[in-house]
């Protein structure tokens, strides 16, 4: 058994030599190169597995491979064959050699020649027109995306707000004063208002909206996530009444919202911060070296698991769970956020 021991080059022919080989384990590496046919002759092989490395090519057959399963070779997605259900790229015909001494049948080959010619004309031109279509597509979609992030940026400058109970400067009273609530504290920020959603501050993207960092003036730190412009609720006790229902829930595998801000053009949302990131960037992160045990592992799942129940107690269903929303604190103890958030986006709330 060698999985997860960073092999790397190809499987070597050789192996089939061991002919009383019962087990092959070489999942989880970084092998390349094709399957050995050799392999094939390994007849009392009972098990076989090199899943999650860079394969690629025709999977041998006979023997063993007769009835091998495709989970045995998942994650090479450049091997073919019927067992992965994706065929081999077919061999290419042989070309036309003409014979410039046989006359009678110089038309016949002439004009097959021609119309093969005339084929291969339009099969350019269509493949010009669709590469000039998607080259204008890419440009259309990078200035959208350009124009669309200009206008986010320009919607982060600087903003103004009152304290929950301060109705003297409110949104109705002031379009540009908002409503700051927190639920437990104070909402004195150390960089003031101003400086809450600098570019410099910014810690991730996501389908909600853009996540900053910031410190209160006690060190406490604090993400706010900034809901996307196309999503923002224009009715205020709506969208009080579903941040209010979350600010109460409090568990220790489910992320606390600790307050909110509205007006009709900006909504904020403040959580507590985690620094050790996501679920995801521990198991994806190539400059990660710790690779979790399996302990720490269950320990995720566990906590995973405690925190949807609650979710399910109190009747919020998340709609989005997934790593990049599991967040870990510094005792490796996960953490579940954004729950409910797509009852907060009108735009998304009828396509759950």
């Amino acid at each position: 058994v060698l999985s997860h021991n960073k092999l790397t080059g190809s499987i070597p022919a050789a192996i089939a030599n061991l002919t009383n080989l019962q087990h092959v384990d070489l999942s989880w590496n970084e092998l390349s190169g094709s399957l050995p046919k050799e392999l094939t002759n390994l007849s009392n092989l009972l098990s076989f597995n090199v899943s999650y490395n860079h394969l690629q090519g025709e999977l041998p057959v006979g023997g063993f491979f007769n009835t091998i399963s495709s989970t045995s070779v998942t994650g090479n997605s450049l091997l073919c064959g019927s067992v992965v259900n994706h065929s081999c790229p077919s061999v290419h015909p042989k070309p036309i050699v003409l014979n410039p001494n046989s006359s009678a049948s110089n038309s016949s080959v002439s004009s097959k020649y021609h119309r093969h010619k005339i084929i291969l004309s339009i099969s350019a031109l269509i493949a010009i027109g669709a590469a000039a279509f998607i080259a204008v597509g890419v440009v259309a979609i990078t200035f959208l995306n350009m124009r669309a992030r200009s206008a986010m940026e320009r919607s982060a400058a600087p903003f103004a707000f009152s304290g929950g109970d301060d109705y003297t400067n409110s949104p109705e009273n002031d379009p540009n004063y908002g409503k700051l609530v927190m639920f437990s504290g104070d909402a004195d920020f150390a960089d003031g208002a101003h400086n809450l959603l600098n570019k410099e501050s910014e810690i991730g993207r996501g389908g909600f909206g853009v996540v900053y960092r910031t410190f209160l003036r006690d060190g406490h730190a604090v993400a706010i996530k900034k809901l996307t412009v196309s999503s923002l609720i224009k009715s205020q006790d709506e969208f009080e009444k579903e941040v209010k229902r979350f600010g109460k829930i409090r568990h220790q595998n489910l992320v606390a919202l600790e307050g909110y801000y509205w007006t009709s053009s900006l909504q904020l949302l403040i959580y507590e911060y985690l620094s050790s990131g996501s679920l995801h960037k521990l198991l994806h992160d190539n400059s990660n070296k710790n690779v979790l045990s399996w302990r720490q592992r269950f320990k995720i799942i566990l906590g995973m698991a405690k925190g949807l129940a609650h979710l399910h107690e109190t009747n919020i269903i998340h709609y989005n769970l997934k790593s990049t929303n599991v967040l870990i604190d510094c005792s490796g103890e996960p953490k579940i956020g954004d729950f409910g958030l797509v009852k907060l986006l009108p735009m998304l709330d009828h396509c759950v």
